[in-house]
């Protein structure tokens, strides 16, 4: 089964992030190279992505005349998407085992952090019972 394993942020933290040492930084990022790798070498890994900053995303919706209207820059409650990772493990377990080694990951002068991790199951269609 495939999961997405979501990184979400504030504003807030997006800020904060961007005030990281080069040395945090290059922890940070060499911590998720190396995760990477051994979901590669586990045959778990199908994906990842970072996101633009905050700064970047606008809502967009469709008019009345099916136009689209933009919002944003977001207000400083909202939470962001940074990033995701798609994995393939037998089981819901697995992936929660993976979204906690990345919550972990280090940063902005913390031996560890504890980013929260959505993960969600990627599905391939309406469920049965809904059809």
């Amino acid at each position: 089964m495939k999961y997405m394993l979501l990184m979400q942020g504030t504003k807030a933290d997006f800020e904060w992030y961007a005030k990281w040492s080069k040395e945090d930084l290059m922890a940070n990022m060499n911590f998720m190279r190396t995760l990477s790798k051994e979901l590669k070498d586990a045959g778990q890994f199908v994906e990842t992505r970072g996101l633009a900053w905050p700064s970047e995303a606008k809502l967009v919706r469709a008019g009345k005349d099916g136009a689209p209207i933009t919002d944003g820059v977001f207000p400083e409650s909202k939470e962001f998407l940074a990033g995701y990772w798609i994995v393939e493990v037998a089981s819901a377990e697995e992936a929660y085992k993976i979204a906690a080694r990345l919550s972990a990951a280090p940063g902005g002068g913390k031996d560890r952090g504890t980013m929260p991790i959505e993960v969600r199951p990627v599905t391939s269609g309406m469920p049965e019972e809904k059809l």
